[in-house]
Formats: C-alpha cells, sequence, structure tokens
C-alpha cells in the first residue's frame, strides 16, 4: 500500500517574525479580504514569488522552449485575468497580491452582489451553496478563472437560490427601504407641521 504522502507547505513564512509593518499590512489585509488567516496571506504571496520567478527566468532564456513556455504562461495568466489581453511578460513583474486576491472565489462573489460582505460570502462557499459551471466549489480560495466567472451561481437546492431570501437581501435593496422610511418621514413631519 506504501508511505502516506507527506503534505509539505505550499508556502514560505516572513523572514522575521515580528516586524510590525508587515504585521500591519498582513492585518489590513486579512480584514479587507475576509480571509481565515495569515497562512492564506502568505500562501497567495507566495504563489506570486512564482510567478514572477518564473517571468524573470522565461526573460533571461533565448531558446525555442522558452518562447513556449512564455506563450502558455501568459495564456494562463490571461484566463485567470491577472493580465489583460495582448500583454507582454514584463506586466507580470507588476503584479500585486492585491491583484491575485481579487481573483478569489469568495471576492468575487462580493462583486457580483450575491453576498454582501467577505464573511458571509465564506460562508456560502465553504456550506456549499455556490456552484461554478455547474459543480459545487466549496474552497474560498478557488481562483476563478475569466470563462467560469460568468457561471457562479447559487445551488438550486439551496434555500440562498431564493432572490427574496433574507440572507441575500443586496445594498440596493437596502438602499430603497432607507429611503422609503426618510420619506415615510417627511410625510408625516409635513402632516405635523399642517
Amino acid at each position: 500500500m506504501g508511505d502516506p504522502r507527506k503534505h509539505r507547505r505550499k508556502y514560505t513564512t516572513p523572514g522575521h517574525p515580528w516586524q510590525k509593518e508587515r504585521i500591519d499590512r498582513e492585518n489590513k489585509i486579512v480584514d479587507e479580504y475576509g480571509l481565515k488567516n495569515k497562512k492564506e496571506v502568505w500562501r497567495h504571496d507566495s504563489m506570486l514569488k512564482q510567478f514572477k520567478m518564473q517571468t524573470k527566468d522565461l526573460i533571461s532564456r533565448t531558446d525555442k522552449q522558452a518562447e513556449i513556455e512564455k506563450e502558455l504562461f501568459i495564456k494562463k495568466l490571461e484566463k485567470l485575468s491577472l493580465l489583460p489581453q495582448n500583454s507582454k511578460l514584463e506586466k507580470v513583474l507588476e503584479l500585486k497580491l492585491q491583484n491575485l486576491l481579487d481573483r478569489r472565489l469568495q471576492t468575487i462573489l462580493v462583486k457580483k452582489g450575491l453576498a454582501r460582505t467577505m464573511s458571509q460570502s465564506r460562508q456560502f462557499v465553504v456550506h456549499g451553496h455556490i456552484l461554478i459551471n455547474g459543480k459545487m466549489v466549496d474552497v474560498p480560495s478557488y481562483l476563478v478563472n475569466l470563462n467560469e466567472e460568468n457561471t457562479i451561481e447559487f445551488d438550486l437546492k439551496s434555500s440562498l437560490a431564493d432572490p427574496e431570501h433574507p440572507e441575500r437581501q443586496s445594498k440596493q435593496k437596502e438602499e430603497k427601504k432607507d429611503l422609503k422610511k426618510e420619506e415615510e418621514e417627511t410625510e408625516e413631519i409635513k402632516e405635523i407641521v399642517e
């Protein structure tokens, strides 16, 4: 049967554990993107570093295989919507951590208006309410391809599939309710004054 596979971490930790600037920056990112912990920040940061290292390697090489790898690498990043169409390889070096975090499923749910907050979108994903291309995805850090972005939807078996579900009330509906309350209050004030 063999030995079980040894799981290795897919990120590198910071070189020094107590740097106030880095800790504050990571805390801000964790709060802004609704991440579970700093390991998620480190994992995406390591992924970005790997992209940049691969880019530097491909730029320095001039052989035929390097040209093929450049094309495939650029297509991969364009598919993830990290680079615009027909961009050059040097653009990869300008990518920031926020570009990568914006492609997470958890973030895209909030941008599309399917969830009100990052923590709510994380809960929807983890609890299995979200489908991509008809398949359930329960990983909030899933990087959504450009083609898959339009296929994100709620599972039809889920109670959240109903647009009138209380947890799905969008900001627009809340703003409309607030406007109605304000109008009613102004009408009551007018009636009292008259």
